[in-house]
């Protein structure tokens, strides 16, 4: 597995790589040793397996020059393979809807689960969208509860209002504000 480093505004993100497709993003850490574990825990990987990538292909440079771009608070769109391998089926149909939820939208779980013809399917939408592997390129932050709150967040919550407020969307607070 190969690792991409990226320092943004926020601190080092790291990008796993496999067969010319992104495999995990993770949001930015305070060090690269930070990062490249925290990879290692969403790929369920020994970090230490892990390779630094040299020389960055134009997916890896797109991948850059978009998590950057994301950080400064400019809208992106997010074009690179990802390897759906990993996920499982029903994973993979909630996260292709999430990966749609246009840059400063939300969905609820609820909603997401009516898409995918599922009435009463939010906690296994929440399970799935729990299991993003791609955070920013899937944007799992932008799935909200039914009552624009806040549900939940692999990385924290503190992390999930971070990413609301770059993309200024209206959220609930756990004390209703």
């Amino acid at each position: 597995m190969r690792v991409q480093l990226i320092e943004v505004s926020r601190g080092i993100a790291a990008a796993a790589w496999q067969n010319g497709q992104l495999e995990a993003l993770t949001l930015p850490h305070i060090n690269t040793d930070e990062a490249i574990v925290t990879l290692g825990d969403y790929l369920k990987m020994d970090s230490s397996l892990f390779r630094l990538i040299d020389d960055l292909d134009s997916y890896q440079l797109e991948l850059e020059r978009a998590v950057s771009q994301y950080f400064e608070g400019k809208p992106v769109t997010f074009n690179m393979p990802l390897n759906w391998d990993r996920l499982t089926p029903f994973q993979g149909k909630v996260l292709k809807v999430v990966k749609n939820i246009p840059y400063g939208t939300t969905m609820s779980y609820g909603e997401i689960g009516q898409v995918l013809g599922y009435r009463s399917g939010a906690r296994a939408v929440g399970g799935a969208v729990g299991a993003n592997p791609w955070l920013l390129v899937v944007p799992c932050h932008r799935v909200l509860a039914a009552n624009k709150g806040l549900g939940g967040f692999s990385s924290g919550l503190g992390w999930k209002e971070v990413l609301l407020q770059i993309e200024k969307i209206q959220y609930k607070t756990s004390d209703g504000k």
